[in-house]
């Protein structure tokens, strides 16, 4: 009976050594997504008052756990009856992450011409304000599915020849750390210049190291933002690059002599540029038909 039981412990132990193993290999494999996710969150929620930052951080997080409820048991499912939809999914979102990161670039040669900062100022009465921030609430939840379904798949494929109980530790371990985790960091960050503020505030003199440390804070706060939604969009070609290197045959033998990671980035932004000019030749015909 002892022996049966501490067969049972052993299992279990090497069960989460195994998880242990598979979930780093899967979190740096979606590390890339979680960055833009950190990125583009930080953005959706900051430009409030303080007093709005961290409700509206917190419908997003809830929003956000739905759909990873939603997203979950509908992989597992796929996983275990229908394997190739998930490298079907793997490469849809491969062309959705390329697309995104690809549209980025462009919006930075050629920017939009109405600013989302703008479009805060412009806003005054708090019907207006609560209508921003659903607005905000509900791009935030929709970004967070498609990223989040990117999250999943990509750390389902890194799972998928062990057994069901692994592939479900592992990626629901993935899915609840890009949730906390992302938001967590969310939360500090756009915290950061209230923190500066009580700094300066607590300070005796300009000249103390409170008051300059306040004041690196709230400088700093949106180069940080700038800074994430750079390495974020960086970090979507090269994930995009990534799974259609490892997916498909052309690309897995495409520039063999350069660096892997060139190389993705090189497969991403081509892919992402062809994306960006379907859907722009795509509107533009949607336009052209609606006029007549």
């Amino acid at each position: 009976m002892a022996s049966g039981f501490f067969a049972i412990l052993d299992d279990i132990a090497a069960l989460m050594d195994d998880v242990a193993v598979m979930s780093k290999v899967a979190a740096k494999k979606t590390a890339g997504i979680l960055g833009d996710d950190l990125a583009v969150n930080a953005e959706k929620a900051s430009g409030f008052a303080s007093s709005r930052e961290i409700p509206v951080l917190w419908a997003i997080t809830k929003g956000s756990l739905l759909n990873k409820v939603i997203i979950l048991p509908v992989a597992f499912l796929l996983s275990a009856f229908l394997p190739i939809a998930i490298t079907l999914a793997l490469l849809l979102g491969g062309f959705y992450l390329a697309y995104e990161g690809a549209e980025k670039i462009l919006e930075f040669i050629i920017p939009h011409k109405e600013s989302k900062k703008q479009e805060i100022l412009d806003i005054r009465s708090e019907e207006e304000i609560l209508a921003l921030e659903k607005s905000r609430i509900k791009s935030a939840v929709v970004t967070d599915f498609i990223l989040s379904v990117e999250i999943v798949i990509i750390a389902m494929s890194t799972v998928t020849n062990e057994i069901l109980t692994t592939q479900i530790l592992v990626v629901t371990a993935i899915a609840l750390l890009a949730t906390v985790g992302v938001y967590g960091i969310v939360a500090l960050i756009i915290r950061m210049d209230e923190a500066g503020y009580y700094l300066i505030k607590r300070s005796k003199s300009e000249k103390s190291i409170k008051h300059s440390l306040g004041k690196i804070l709230v400088n700093a706060l949106p180069w940080v933002i700038k800074s994430l939604s750079v390495i974020g969009t960086i970090a979507l070609i090269l994930v995009a690059g990534g799974i259609f290197a490892h997916n498909v045959d052309y690309f897995h033998h495409f520039l063999p002599t350069l660096p892997a990671m060139l190389r993705e980035g090189i497969i991403g932004l081509i892919m992402g540029s062809i994306c960006v000019l379907v859907v722009k030749l795509f509107l533009l015909i949607k336009k052209s038909i609606k006029k007549y």
